[in-house]
């Protein structure tokens, strides 16, 4: 492992998860600055997320064909390029205007976070092949250090700039990366295909593959639930201010960073289904107490379980992956995975329409029933692998 880190091509675009977080972590951070939090349209929330989740399915189909005609450095430093873009066109119509520019600009910046991950996970499948955990916890660890950096940056200058001026200096982190990947050589790497549908189909006659899908999918959307919602929530049930509900969300990113940092020493040393089937049942108490608390000693203490409980769930998650199906490639969002994938973005979306019918309540309590059921797909897995050892 330590000999591929220490390739500069490989490292570099390992650097690029910390741009990633930066994209995805924006717009649960930039919505008080929007004024959210004093008006009641969440379904315009819904529809950021949505452009967000459309603008990064849409990179699919995209990215690969450019990764193959251009290589990884031009295609990273080109999704770099144009997230920068998207935070200056965001920049300009923040509100008072119409939600409909932003919308699109979340879309944009989705595409091109779209891009920067399917040319990422190309440029480090060496590395994935060779240890999935450490990779992924690695990717982690980075991605969480962009969460927490734009989320302290937007709350540090929250009463000191406007919304835009946030924006225009956020512009300036993926410009920064991408003249970076201009410059960096990288060693060409041929480019997998798509399977054929055939194969996708024949992934789902598999139990195991169903289930680690589903686990996958509610995994994620428990965590960008809580990512895209948790200032709003804390704000409209609480009263506390705008720049406090960041300082949580940053405890949430910090807690999740430091149980990522934590499992790298831990895993070799212990049970990883033991240590799942904990991080869920952490999970599902954090949501309990969030739902629960009515000050901001409770909220803290919720928050900093569910970050710890989430940290290492998607490393393992995505390790078992790796080892059920060896053929899976982490570069491409394909066959039962894709679907997935994209609930993670789904899953804050959805929330926007249920609060706009059932009230702000309601974005804690589905992730505490995905986390609840995470915890009984976990059991199902655990059953499916014994069950297979005795045949």
């Amino acid at each position: 492992m330590e000999g591929m880190l220490a390739s500069g091509g490989p490292r570099r675009a390992l650097a690029g998860f910390f741009v990633s977080g930066v994209l995805l972590s924006f717009l649960g951070a930039i919505l008080p600055a929007w004024q959210h939090h004093i008006s009641s349209e969440y379904g315009i929330v819904g529809l950021y997320f949505l452009g967000l989740a459309i603008g990064l399915l849409a990179s699919v189909g995209f990215a690969p064909r450019l990764l193959e005609r251009k290589g990884i450095g031009w295609t990273l430093a080109f999704a770099c390029g144009a997230a920068g873009i998207a935070f200056v066109f965001l920049a300009f119509v923040s509100p008072p205007v119409s939600a409909w520019w932003r919308i699109a600009g979340m879309t944009w910046l989705g595409f091109a976070a779209g891009v920067l991950h399917t040319a990422m996970f190309h440029a480090v499948s060496p590395m994935y092949r060779h240890d999935p955990a450490a990779t992924i916890n690695l990717a982690g660890i980075l991605f969480g250090l962009g969460c927490l950096a734009v989320t302290l940056l937007i709350s540090g200058a929250f009463y000191a700039y406007t919304a835009s001026t946030l924006q225009a200096w956020i512009a300036v982190i993926p410009a920064l990366f991408g003249w970076m990947y201009v410059k960096a050589p990288f060693a060409p790497q041929p480019v997998p295909h798509h399977p054929p549908v055939g194969q996708i189909f024949a992934e789902l006659r598999s139990p195991v593959a169903v289930l680690l899908a589903l686990l996958l999918f509610f995994q994620l959307g428990n965590e960008w639930a809580i990512a895209g919602w948790l200032p709003l929530f804390l704000i409209q049930r609480l009263g506390i201010s705008p720049a406090a509900s960041l300082i949580m969300l940053a405890l949430y990113w910090l807690a999740l960073l430091v149980g990522r940092v934590a499992a790298q020493s831990v895993l070799p040393r212990t049970s990883h289904a033991r240590m799942l089937f904990l991080s869920a049942a952490g999970a599902v108490f954090g949501c309990i107490i969030l739902l629960a608390t009515n000050n901001q000693f409770g909220a803290v203490s919720g928050v900093l379980l569910l970050g710890a409980a989430f940290a290492p769930i998607y490393p393992l998650l995505v390790e078992k992956i790796g080892h059920r199906f060896p053929s899976f490639h982490p570069g491409f969002y394909n066959g039962i995975f894709s679907v997935a994938l994209a609930g993670g973005l789904l899953a804050p979306s959805t929330l926007g329409f249920w609060a706009a019918q059932f009230g702000i309540g309601v974005v804690m309590g589905l992730p505490l029933l995905g986390s609840g059921v995470v915890f009984v797909l976990l059991l199902l897995i655990s059953l499916e692998a014994r069950l297979s050892t005795r045949r």
